[in-house]
């Protein structure tokens, strides 16, 4: 059994305390693991994955298997919107000198981001984007120097999701 096989996300999380980051796994729901760093936060999930499979053996149960991703995706979307917003985001992508899919495409990895899946995002960057790979570091983001297997770092999206909300005051 790798534990490294698992799928950990580590997010920045904060309390009355301060910040700190929590680890969760994604096949073991009700496991939540908190350190003052990302690393500590990823090591403490990787020593309980161990530990519950360790225990589950003990009691003759089964270790939930890592999560396998779906990558026999074509990338095509066919989507129906109204011909006003057709309009509208035909005219911005004119108005930024993009295309109409880059202009789509950009505005969905946006909202994955600010949603939370902040990996998925440089996922994005580094293949579709037509300005290349450091077109995440241009915007702001962080890239960790070195990822780990099925660790995905995310940003505390306080901050993101009320630039997100900015449009819908008053």
């Amino acid at each position: 059994m790798n534990p490294h096989a698992y799928s950990i996300t580590v997010r920045q999380v904060h309390d009355e305390d301060g910040a700190c980051f929590e680890a969760r796994v994604r096949e073991l729901p009700d496991v939540a693991e908190y350190g003052d760093t990302v690393e500590e936060a990823y090591e403490l999930a990787i020593d309980t994955i161990e530990t519950v499979a360790a225990a589950l053996a003990e009691q003759g149960k089964r270790m939930p298997s890592p999560h396998e991703p779906n990558d026999e995706y074509s990338g095509r979307i066919t989507l129906r919107v109204p011909k006003s917003l057709h309009r509208d985001l035909a005219e911005a992508a004119e108005t930024d000198g993009v295309s109409l899919n880059q202009l789509i495409s950009g505005a969905l990895a946006t909202y994955i981001g600010v949603r939370g899946g902040a990996a998925s995002v440089d996922r994005f960057f580094e293949h579709h984007a037509p300005w290349g790979p450091a077109a995440s570091q241009a915007v702001g983001r962080a890239r960790p120097e070195a990822v780990k297997p099925n660790l995905r770092v995310v940003r505390d999206n306080t901050a993101l999701q009320a630039e997100a909300n900015w449009g819908n005051a008053g």
